[in-house]
């Protein structure tokens, strides 16, 4: 896959997190309103989970994750948190199974480059798997169950 690399980064990285936040918004209609955790099934497809780790009045932090296994504990992968801005009508990566939250990784805030590198290939990863997942028709209900759907 080749590498995106716009010009303009942190504008199209403020587009993206827009984007993010109405795909969210597309796959899980009710997800504003969501206390726990709910299961998204499509048919031939691994199951998505939503988990809210945190609501606040104006931000929420869910991780969003395909269910491999039965059993929750076994497989839960990419395991996406992301940052909600209810206010601004944003979605932001914060992290993901294979790399950390930006304040891990970069100390140094003067790395204002890198920093917005890491966040773009973070975000942008998101972009295609909730264009993905739309595309795969999934469809949510608030359970705590991770099931197959075959």
């Amino acid at each position: 896959m080749s590498f995106v690399n716009p010009v303009n980064k942190s504008y199209c990285l403020e587009q993206i997190c827009e984007s993010n936040y109405q795909k969210l918004l597309q796959l899980m209609p009710d997800l504003l309103t969501l206390k726990e955790t709910a299961i998204g099934l499509a048919h031939h497809n691994t199951t998505l989970h939503i988990t809210v780790i945190e609501s606040t009045p104006y931000t929420m932090t869910v991780e969003l994750s395909h269910c491999f296994n039965k059993n929750l504990d076994e497989f839960l992968e990419p395991a996406v948190k992301i940052r909600i801005y209810l206010d601004a009508q944003l979605a932001e990566v914060l992290s993901d199974h294979a790399r950390a939250s930006v304040a891990q990784v970069f100390k140094n805030p003067g790395l204002s480059k890198e920093i917005m590198n890491y966040k773009w290939r973070l975000n942008y990863f998101l972009q295609k798997w909730l264009d993905h997942c739309l595309k795969k028709e999934y469809q949510f209900s608030k359970t705590g169950a991770c099931v197959a759907l075959s």
